[in-house]
């Protein structure tokens, strides 16, 4: 399987947050590293309160096609794996005239690693699971770095097929990082993270079959796709739409057919941020920041060197750009949708807004500031709705939009960031209408 149409996506998830901005080694964001899906020796994760990752699971559904009424799945059908993670790797500190950062410095800095596993036949694994034991050598290091030695990993890796009522396939797969510390569960942090898992995910190819997505199944395999449990990464399909023949299992939330957009000059690391105010910020940097980057890691290297050569019709394509454009209908063009020559309708940015109300009544039952709900998602709009059904929450405020829309913004019982909901931060704070709520008494079982 050619996992070429997958590679940029797949890139830019492994190494989103690798070296953020400032781009120096120095900050203190660079030195204490968080990536999405790090998967740490299990020995170290067990230890950790609460608990850190050890491993992943995923799961998602395959069709392949059938010799008769009476077959289950082609024997044909084959599945390709790439199982991909960085691993930290400790820089010596190099004594240089141009090195101005502290000697006692070090620096960690990522090598990939690659398990291939081709043409697992699909019959074969719906007969019997399959169950690798998977040895990564330390010796493999960046080409011409001053690194000290790096350990090698230890991973177990699972794959399974179930056949389903429905005529899909249900894959199971699951990820774990097995590696041995020499200080056992005594382990430091520092130890750990050298011989963890960074950013791992996992982009399988189907041969003579295709996958079906969770975010947008078929009628027919809705239910099956409802039921797949993932822990630590969501598969979405990644090849060129619409093609089927490639998931990719990310640690990162992404929608089916990921893009990176074609204006990006090249990696910053941070997909959360604009290239255009990255480049800028770049460019505001002092001399002596900037002879760090260009003296510490070669990625940071290559972003002052891309972004000092950005030329102006490279830094207007950063800007952004309007990828569609749709035309008004008619019922759009209304005179009661029209004010004057704008076809904005008639708002008034003078006007004060309506207060929202104190209460609103569902199933009978007014629901306040401060009561408890159990959230029941109708949209389906992006994963988060697919993750947030059923679980329960308080209601944090009542608000209403300009069209008069009652919106209960709501905080998550068993969030662990439950306070920075309560204080109106993004990230812990969800927006539901009353046809997506129901009530839980304050007295009954959550």
């Amino acid at each position: 399987m050619n996992f070429e149409s997958v590679e940029k996506i797949a890139a830019a998830v492994l190494y989103e947050g690798y070296i953020l901005y400032p781009y120096r080694k120095t900050a203190i964001k660079n030195r204490q590293r968080w990536n999405f899906g790090t998967l740490h020796p299990r020995v170290y994760a067990e230890q950790q309160r609460p608990q850190e990752p050890f491993r992943f699971v995923a799961e998602f559904l395959c069709v392949a096609p059938v010799d008769s009424p009476a077959s289950t799945v082609d024997v044909a059908s084959t599945i390709d794996v790439r199982i991909s993670f960085l691993q930290l790797v400790r820089q010596r500190a190099v004594h240089d005239a141009n090195e101005l950062s502290d000697p006692s410095l070090a620096w960690d800095e990522a090598v990939e690693r690659i398990s291939t596993h081709r043409d697992l036949k699909l019959q074969d694994l719906l007969s019997s699971r399959l169950e690798l034991a998977l040895h990564l050598d330390g010796t493999v290091l960046p080409e011409g770095r001053s690194s000290m030695p790096a350990p090698d990993l230890e991973a177990h890796f699972i794959i399974s097929a179930k056949s389903l009522s429905d005529g899909s396939c249900r894959l199971h797969i699951e990820l774990e990082n097995t590696t041995p510390l020499p200080s056992g569960s005594d382990a430091r942090r520092d130890e750990a993270l050298q011989r963890s898992f960074v950013s791992a995910h996992v982009v399988l190819g189907i041969k003579d079959g295709e996958f079906v997505s969770l975010l947008d199944p078929p009628p027919v395999y809705s239910a099956s796709a409802a039921a797949c449990k993932n822990v630590g990464v969501f598969p979405v399909l990644a090849c060129e739409e619409p093609g089927r023949s490639i998931i990719f299992c990310s640690p990162i939330i992404l929608y089916d057919y990921p893009k990176i957009a074609p204006e990006s000059e090249g990696d910053f690391f941070d997909g959360t941020e604009m290239d255009e105010m990255l480049a800028l910020r770049v460019l505001t940097l002092t001399d002596t920041e900037k002879e760090e980057m260009r003296h510490g890691d070669p990625r940071a290297r290559r972003i002052l060197e891309r972004t000092e050569a950005m030329t102006e019709e490279a830094m207007l394509k950063a800007h952004g750009v309007i990828r569609s454009l749709r035309s008004l209908g008619p019922e759009m063009m209304s005179p009661d949708t029209i004010t004057g020559d704008q076809g904005f309708g008639a708002w008034n940015p003078f006007e004060e807004p309506t207060a929202p109300p104190e209460s609103v009544s569902v199933f009978g039952v007014n629901l306040r500031v401060g009561d408890r709900i159990r959230i029941w998602p109708q949209k389906s709009a992006d994963i988060m709705d697919m993750a947030l059904k059923g679980k329960v929450a308080v209601i944090e405020a009542i608000e209403q939009d300009f069209e008069d829309r009652v919106q209960f913004a709501v905080v998550l019982d068993d969030d662990p960031g439950r306070e920075f909901g309560m204080m109106r931060q993004p990230g812990h704070r969800f927006f539901f209408s009353p046809e997506e709520v129901e009530p839980v008494g304050s007295g009954g079982p959550a």
